[in-house]
């Protein structure tokens, strides 16, 4: 015969089904509120409000508990806890066309109001043509021999033009876009603020601890699901945001080439947290990124033979980002993807492509393994340092069965020279 419900449960239980239009526990005794707390988290009912409430009421057992338990109260998780400045920013662009008229038109609304870093391929001959109205200074092969001389580990041509942006910006965040897109719109047909989500991206914290089924938590209407231990709702600090793209996805050479008629038409509106110890192919599209925190760990190191001016004949963004989440990932960083799109025009053949992307596709197999299993040495607490280790194993590891690798070593090596000698401070004047 089962044993009937004694009064005491049947009470607690009415009052866990009324608990938000209860707003003091303090008159209860003691072992009452403390049976309460219990099964309230039993039931999965405790959130920022009830915790506060249980908090409220000063029992000692209940708050010690609290305290065990490392349940921590948190403020309502809906708007950014950093407020990033317009002068805090630089948007670096790398310019593969000599024409950037209808480029930067397209992007007026959203770049006049932030510093612009263009470097200009140095294999390209035509000179700029470049509209008024922009806070901008130009980079050109003239001045990348002035600032960082002659290497030969590290070669800015191509979209590695772009890190030499990166190196010379003297701000604390910087966008990166390439000039074969432009702004997208969402839904309703209104222009998509690129900036504007990055910075909200890099400005609330990332949770890369355990996932989040609702994604970022810190977005206007979402908030930590059930279970999510309250001892990691606080998150990191949020040191790379990955942007995706409408129209030409980023897509390789082999997907292009199978389905050439493959377009992305949909924006998926969420951001979310990678997962620490996750690897992913970051995309130097449209990204965002903490300058001051990671900047030494993006580095055109790894080069591809036959490597050509279109996004999908190049590996250099791919290695970049795999260095930088290893490093977050032992920094206890945190990197989003997702929101904000920008829309990527036709560029390119597939299969033209395919002939030389195939070595980097080829090397994804055996560098993802490697980068899975990395793990860095705690005196390792700086990018630059977490860097260095990693080439070191690099060489250690990739570099002895194939000589790429110990030339992707030795630029990594120079890379982190060349950012401490002329990564701040003034640059190098004019002769």
């Amino acid at each position: 015969m089962t044993t009937p419900p004694s009064l005491l449960s049947l009470t607690i239980h009415s009052a866990i089904l009324n608990l938000s239009s209860i707003s003091d526990l303090s008159f209860l005794p003691d072992h009452i509120v403390l049976h309460l707390f219990l099964e309230t988290l039993k039931a999965g009912k405790l959130n920022e409000r009830v915790l506060k409430l249980f908090v409220a009421s000063g029992k000692d057992e209940v708050l010690s508990l609290i305290g065990e338990f490392k349940i921590q109260q948190i403020v309502t998780p809906v708007l950014p806890t950093i407020h990033i400045k317009d002068n805090e920013v630089d948007i670096v662009i790398g310019a593969f066309h000599s024409d950037l008229t209808s480029f930067m038109n397209e992007w007026r609304p959203v770049f006049t109001r932030f510093h612009l870093i263009i470097v200009k391929d140095p294999e390209l001959k035509e000179d700029l043509e470049i509209p008024d109205g922009f806070d901008l200074d130009v980079y050109t092969l003239q001045d990348i021999n002035r600032i960082v001389g002659t290497s030969n580990s590290i070669k800015f041509s191509g979209y590695s033009c772009r890190y030499f942006g990166y190196l010379v910006s003297r701000k604390k965040y910087v966008i990166s876009v390439d000039d074969d897109c432009v702004p997208a719109k969402d839904d309703k047909g209104l222009l998509i603020d690129i900036v504007e989500q990055h910075l909200l991206n890099l400005s609330t914290p990332a949770t890369p601890f355990f996932f989040n089924t609702l994604y970022d938590p810190f977005r206007k209407g979402a908030d930590f699901v059930r279970g999510y231990p309250f001892s990691l709702r606080s998150g990191v600090a949020c040191s790379l945001s990955c942007g995706l793209w409408l129209n030409l996805a980023d897509y390789d050479a082999p997907t292009q080439a199978l389905k050439p008629s493959l377009r992305n038409t949909r924006i998926v509106d969420a951001v979310l947290t990678i997962p620490v110890g996750a690897m992913l192919p970051v995309s130097g599209i449209n990204i965002a990124f903490d300058r001051e925190v990671v900047g030494p760990a993006l580095c055109p190191a790894l080069r591809l033979a036959g490597e050509g001016k279109f996004r999908w004949e190049t590996m250099e963004d791919i290695w970049c980002g795999l260095c930088v989440k290893v490093t977050c990932d032992h920094l206890k960083l945190g990197v989003k993807s997702g929101l904000p799109y920008v829309w990527r025009n036709e560029r390119g053949n597939a299969i033209e492509s395919l002939k030389k992307e195939w070595e980097g596709v080829k090397l994804m197999e055996e560098v993802v393994p490697f980068f899975q299993t990395l793990r860095l040495p705690e005196a390792a607490v700086t990018a630059d340092a977490c860097f260095l280790e990693i080439a070191k194993v690099v060489r250690e590891q990739l570099g002895r069965s194939n000589p790429m690798f110990a030339r992707v070593a030795e630029a990594m090596v120079e890379w982190v020279e060349i950012w401490k000698k002329v990564g701040s401070g003034p640059l190098p004047d004019d002769n």
